[in-house]
């Protein structure tokens, strides 16, 4: 009878580090076992950017913010591809459970709704973070582009990761076809990634736009992470970190809500 009165009490502390670092370690194993889709494609989807911007305008181009238009745009490259697999990781780990029919595996353990969301959100992280290495590794290698603040490089492509899985669970959860997935894709973070100070300075921008560029939280990752490699930025890198500091709070606090509920998850 005690053996019964005890079922469903939480026997572990008051958190789950095993459960949780076990959905960590799926989640990172996932995306492993795929390493050239997910670790080696990316680099050269970077690689290509690079050499068609190259020999397209590189030699007519002058100098960005006062260095040469190849090395302001390697970061840009290594913060657009990293944002896009932090998302992918999530977004596309949630939506196949869903579609496959096996959420029922990730809900039924004991772990509460913090626990899932930092055990998903540690697999974006340890993606978005392999990712950066190996690009920032090559475009040190081919470009000789370094890193002059190294710690801004680590905080910005932390909460870039952290930002980005948040959204790849809130688009997993709301998403129930890879349909649904794909537009919010390619119609929303694809479009802001693109057009948040990638490929140009947003000085180069009207007025209106620029406004625009300070309201996507996207242009402050990449602006930071831009002021970590080649020490230059549209912004001050603490204006950035409060906004996407805050935006992943936010983000965050959305993923908390709707896993607690289980909102578009549960019957």
């Amino acid at each position: 009878m005690k053996e019964q009165a005890m079922m469903g009490v939480r026997r572990f502390g008051r958190v789950n580090w095993l459960g949780t670092w076990t959905l960590m370690r799926r989640e990172v194993r996932r995306f492993m076992n795929v390493w050239s889709q997910t670790v080696m494609a990316p680099l050269i989807n970077a690689g290509l950017f690079l050499m068609i911007f190259t020999i397209a305008i590189g030699p007519q181009r002058g100098d960005v913010m006062g260095v040469p238009f190849m090395t302001f745009l390697a970061p840009g490259i290594l913060t657009m591809t990293v944002i896009q697999n932090a998302f992918a990781n999530t977004s596309s780990s949630l939506a196949s459970a869903k579609v496959q029919g096996n959420i029922v595996d990730t809900l039924m353990p004991p772990l509460s709704a913090a626990e899932l969301v930092t055990g998903y959100i540690g697999g974006a992280v340890a993606r978005g973070a392999l990712v950066a290495i190996v690009i920032a590794a090559g475009s040190a290698l081919f470009l000789g582009v370094g890193l002059q603040h190294p710690v801004w490089v680590m905080v910005f492509v932390l909460l870039g990761s952290i930002l980005m899985g948040g959204l790849g669970l809130i688009a997993g959860i709301f998403a129930n076809k890879f349909d649904q997935l794909s537009a919010i894709s390619n119609f929303l973070i694809t479009p802001l990634a693109f057009l948040s100070g990638t490929f140009y300075s947003i000085d180069a921008l009207p007025p209106f736009l620029q406004t625009l560029s300070h309201a996507n939280p996207f242009f402050y990752i990449i602006d930071g992470v831009r002021y970590g490699m080649i020490g230059v930025s549209d912004s001050s890198p603490w204006i950035g970190l409060g906004v996407v500091g805050l935006a992943c709070v936010v983000v965050l606090s959305i993923c908390w809500r709707w896993m607690h509920t289980g909102y578009r998850l549960k019957s």
